[in-house]
């Protein structure tokens, strides 16, 4: 049986096999020369619609893939690190940027800033989950900049309005690049800093204990039982 695998790519774009790999279509446009692509994900509800992020904006596929337009009415910063869509009726986007954390309801047509300047300790904005029973409750990772000396993690119940810095058990070495959540078990988050330590929360970030193995750069991560 076929089906569709869409590639985000650093400098060539997005690839698109319609085939399950068989052959592939290269899309230039609307993508920028050499713009990296971040993040892919599946609209909520929709089978064919897709959001694809990077350092050069948001785009859309309503098509499984075939076309792509790009999406940045109110997204002034076009740095997008990371991508979240959360099952709200009707479903919400978020984007984090380089300095903002941006949501949309429509899909992708129109994008409004959360002001994380006023809302958060530290101004750089990485990694981003949402909670896989709560589409409400998210979880930012955060820095200086994008290496940093320290970083932290923060949670919000209410969509994005308001946030907590969550307690973790030592200062991270760099910012907090990313996040992993699983639906097997909503309250067991992994984050983890740029420079390979890694914590765990059991109880949706209320406590937290750090992994004694370090790593070097840690990019991305995942969770699944065992």
């Amino acid at each position: 049986m076929d089906y569709n695998i869409v590639l985000g790519t650093a400098g060539w774009g997005v690839w698109h096999s319609p085939d399950a790999g068989k052959s592939w279509i290269r899309h230039r446009k609307p993508f920028p020369l050499n713009s990296r692509i971040q993040a892919l994900a599946v609209l909520p509800g929709q089978p064919r619609g897709l959001v694809a992020a990077g350092d050069t904006g948001v785009f859309r596929s309503r098509d499984g893939g075939d076309t792509w337009t790009k999406v940045v009415n109110g997204l002034h910063d076009l740095d997008v690190h990371d991508l979240a869509l959360a099952r709200t009726s009707p479903p919400r986007a978020y984007v984090a940027t380089n300095g903002e954390l941006f949501w949309s309801d429509d899909r992708g047509e129109k994008w409004t800033p959360i002001g994380v300047k006023t809302r958060w300790p530290l101004p750089y904005a990485r990694g981003i989950a949402v909670k896989p029973d709560d589409p409400r409750v998210l979880f930012a990772g955060c820095g200086e900049t994008t290496t940093g000396e320290t970083g932290g993690v923060l949670r919000s119940s209410d969509g994005g309005q308001t946030w907590r810095s969550l307690p973790l058990p030592a200062r991270p070495n760099a910012t907090m690049w990313g996040l992993a959540t699983h639906p097997a078990d909503a309250a067991r988050i992994v984050a983890f800093s740029l420079f390979g330590e890694v914590y765990v929360s059991e109880d949706a970030g209320e406590s937290w204990r750090k992994i004694a193995r370090e790593f070097g750069e840690i990019r991305t991560a995942a969770w699944l039982p065992a």
